[in-house]
């Protein structure tokens, strides 16, 4: 008996060995970050079997398709919040400027420039004029004014790609000055990436730098294109580094792509893109000189590669302008000329960096419009595979729920049909309205459909959601290995049922999926800590702006 007794224990002692060891052992040869992604998806699974979403029927909606431009319908009405300095008079000249000219502190020169001609007694056969200063995005500048959405009587953007394409659209221009402010588009790399593009390529510079890209061996990041000057510099230069003369080419093509197979994603802002490169996700990324020069962190452990054309700010009066208003511009320009010069240089603007080369090819408005579709159309060198996930809870009624359908229909036609989309919905419970497919006429059929019927009723389980689109995600990943993930939150960031943000923040770091938000009057904090994660992007969606917006984004990543 006791022999028996024995025999057990020792059989018992062996599998707990074998078993024990295989455990133990079960991560040999495995990365760290297979094993992060492996653990993620074990907890994942686990929970989503414990939300059971519910699995909806999609609806089939009707498709319209149109070749009229509807960027005027998609641009907001501009604000007060957009005026950095008002006019004191009653004839004024309206300006649309950059925000590196139009904020506070070394940022601020035209804003400071504008108050002190309001001040200086100006006057136009007579009578006292001034000058009303607001902030608009370079790109964005375009928009509204060839758009005839608002036109102001003159645009200082970041340069001149913005009054050549305003040209190419039917928009005539004049120069009142050619350069307000001078600045460069570059790139900020760590000292020892600087060292390591030297040694490994001969020199640091744009080229370079794409060609280590390409082979994987940096993460580079650049904004928007279609919104920032900085970015749209970055893609022509790009461009013409692989094609000198013609940025469209075959050859052109092929470089930006295999350039763009190592680009996590393109930033909307300087601002997210700063953020992201403070988590180290990126190794460089694209800044003007004079915000470089005037960041002591930056100057003190990054090197600045210049690149592309100079950023000459210059001042474009609309052909449309009265004649009171074109000698206001001409009489603004020449107090700037004779005061400004001491304050540009304080605010780190006029100043060259070392290693600046003059760009050879001057582009013309069309071409740089051909290389904005040029990069739509080949940036995603892989699909994505992206789930929305929107929050039907009784706190979305009225205008958050009927802005979140209007907005995502609006907008879904600046997804490329390549991609892969899903929906989910939820309140009280989860339910997978939409499986993920690839975005083509079906798709888009039931995608717009099922968002049209969307009601609104119970409570908010958003991170029970979020836990159904990730493993919605992973399962497509799984069949189309090379797609990118992507999930988009529209909610109104509030949460009161399921699982809380601490229960999945380790399941979205393993998995590194990117998390975009849209907050329809919204608890916005709530809703950037879980974009904050993985450098995703969180929206304020005021009513008038969500399908602009969406439309950059999507232009941008999708």
């Amino acid at each position: 008996m006791k022999k028996k007794g024995a025999l057990i224990v020792i059989i018992v002692l062996v599998v707990a060995v074998v078993f024990g060891g295989l455990y133990l052992t079960r991560n040999l040869g495995k990365s760290k970050k297979a094993v992060t992604t492996e653990d993620a998806m074990n907890k994942l699974t686990k929970l989503v079997d414990r939300i059971e979403p519910i699995e909806g029927t999609p609806v089939k909606g009707t498709l319209e398709y149109t070749d009229d431009d509807s960027t005027f319908q998609e641009l907001p009405e501009l604000t007060d919040d957009s005026i950095a300095v008002g006019e004191s008079t009653a004839l004024f000249a309206e300006i649309f400027s950059s925000s590196e000219k139009t904020g506070s502190g070394t940022d601020g020169y035209l804003r400071e420039m504008v108050s002190a001609f309001n001040k200086s007694g100006a006057e136009v056969g007579g009578q006292p004029v001034s000058i009303r200063l607001r902030t608009v995005a370079s790109g964005q500048q375009v928009d509204y004014v060839a758009s005839g959405k608002y036109v102001p009587d003159a645009v200082s953007p970041s340069a001149d790609f913005s009054v050549k394409m305003l040209n190419t659209k039917g928009v005539a221009t004049e120069n009142i000055s050619d350069s307000l402010v001078t600045n460069y588009a570059g790139l900020v790399v760590s000292k020892s990436t600087y060292s390591t593009l030297v040694e490994e390529y001969g020199e640091a510079s744009a080229q370079t730098l794409a060609k280590a890209t390409a082979e994987g061996k940096i993460i580079t990041g650049y904004t928007n294109p279609f919104t920032s000057a900085t970015g749209l510099n970055f893609l022509i230069t790009l461009l013409d580094s692989y094609s000198s003369g013609n940025i469209s080419s075959e050859k052109a093509v092929q470089g930006f792509t295999e350039f763009q197979q190592n680009v996590p994603f393109v930033a909307m802002t300087t601002g997210q893109m700063r953020k992201a490169a403070e988590r180290n996700t990126f190794g460089a990324f694209v800044l003007e000189y004079q915000t470089f020069v005037n960041d002591q962190t930056l100057t003190k452990n990054y090197r600045f590669i210049p690149f592309g054309y100079r950023h000459n700010n210059p001042l474009a009066m609309i052909s449309s302008t009265t004649a009171d208003k074109q000698e206001i511009l001409r009489q603004f320009v020449a107090y700037c000329d004779a005061n400004g010069a001491e304050l540009a240089k304080k605010d780190g603007f006029n100043l060259m960096p070392d290693g600046y080369t003059e760009m050879r090819t001057d582009y013309s408005g069309e071409e740089l419009i051909a290389a904005q579709a040029l990069y739509k159309e080949n940036k995603d060198s892989a699909p994505i595979v992206c789930v929305f996930v929107a929050d039907i809870s009784g706190s979305m009624v009225g205008e958050p729920i009927n802005t979140l359908k209007s907005s995502l229909v609006n907008s879904m036609q600046y997804i490329n049909p390549e991609n892969y989309i899903g929906l989910v919905t939820y309140n009280d419970s989860v339910t997978v309205n939409l499986p993920i497919e690839k975005f083509d006429f079906t798709q888009q059929s039931l995608f717009k459909g099922t968002v049209e019927s969307l009601s609104t009723n119970g409570a908010t389980a958003t991170f029970d959601a979020v836990c159904v689109a990730m493993k919605l995600i992973e399962e497509k990943l799984a069949e189309v290995p090379e797609a990118k993930p992507m999930l988009f939150v529209l909610s109104d960031g509030e949460t009161n049922r399921g699982n809380d943000l601490s229960d999945i923040t380790d399941i979205v770091q393993g998995l590194q999926i990117p998390i975009y938000t849209i907050g329809y009057n919204a608890n916005i904090d709530a809703l950037q800590k879980i974009s904050d994660i993985n450098e995703g992007i969180c929206i304020n969606a005021s009513t008038d702006n969500i399908t602009y917006q969406l439309k950059q984004l999507f232009n941008a990543n999708m």
